[in-house]
């Protein structure tokens, strides 16, 4: 139940796996010697391949998608490389050899955090939707839930509550997740930002005591009841609130605009060892696969 946030990471072991790949014309090249025999360019990439191939896989994937959208030129990319190397001044070798990069390497990862930026700064949230959040961030709720897989049982549960069913009975009966068999679905207390966004605004809409319509979500159709709310303690200002609810509304909007790219590209994977690689981006489809 969980939300979790998506994002890219562009590792230094990622890097040098596209690098790689990208010289494969040259996979015969002897990179070592030994007594007890040699390693190749192809080994080396073949081995990697094995290990991270799936990142590497979705981080192109996604990066591609990005610079579809988003553009950073020669002149912007060059300034903002010798902006981050004069800030580790006479460092920057070190670096370099703490991390186990080459220069070019670093480089290919400075242009990925700028495409990043690119997009997170033109996001926009408004003051309507950061107020309601700062709202959200004042109170706890404690709730339950009937997690189940289809929309037709999602509905013959809701009768039999509305019947007098008794919900934690239903929830052991109905619910696929293991633990409601402990709990009867019981969430205990949580704040905005623990579940993810349809759920959470379920939740928040509902008055204590009253049960949900059949709530969608990538897990499944929920059934969810509030059963109280509470203040929540904090000892943030108002100020830091609004910009850990700016930011977060950023995040789902950043998730989201990842998965409208990663759509339209209309990604077509041909190895099957990495079909999924960018399920996380597009659980309808993952679903479907499935089934």
């Amino acid at each position: 139940m969980k939300k979790t946030v998506l994002a890219i990471t562009m590792a230094a072991s990622v890097l040098a796996l596209a690098a790689c790949n990208d010289q494969k014309a040259a996979d015969d090249e002897i990179i070592a010697t030994t007594k007890v025999g040699n390693i190749t360019k192809e080994d080396l990439y073949e081995e990697m391949k094995d290990a991270i191939g799936v990142q590497v896989v979705e981080n192109l994937l996604l990066q591609q998608a990005l610079e579809t959208e988003y553009k950073i030129s020669d002149k912007e990319l060059k300034d903002e490389i010798k902006a981050q190397k004069e800030a580790f001044g006479d460092n920057f070798e070190l670096y370099l050899q703490q991390q186990g990069i080459t220069e070019r390497f670093f480089e290919k990862n400075v242009k990925s955090q700028m495409l990043q930026k690119k997009m997170i700064d033109s996001l926009k949230v408004s003051d309507e939707d950061i107020a309601k959040g700062v709202e959200r961030a004042k109170t706890e709720v404690h709730a339950r839930h009937i997690l189940v897989d289809d929309e037709k049982t999602a509905n013959e549960v809701l009768k039999k509550l509305k019947d007098g069913g008794d919900f934690a009975e239903l929830a052991k009966e109905y619910s696929t997740e293991p633990v409601a068999q402990q709990t009867g679905g019981d969430l205990g207390w949580f704040g905005p930002g623990k579940m993810v966004q349809e759920f959470e605004d379920a939740v928040y809409a509902l008055k204590k005591g009253e049960i949900s319509e059949p709530v969608k979500t990538s897990f499944g159709y929920h059934i969810i009841e509030l059963l109280e709310t509470r203040k929540a303690e904090t000892d943030k200002s108002e100020e830091e609130i609004k910009a850990e609810i700016e930011d977060g509304l950023k995040r789902v909007q950043f998730e989201e605009k990842l998965q409208e790219l990663i759509k339209a590209a209309d990604v077509d994977i041909k190895v099957d060892e990495f079909k999924k690689a960018l399920d996380a981006y597009l659980p309808a489809k993952a679903d479907k696969e499935e089934k």
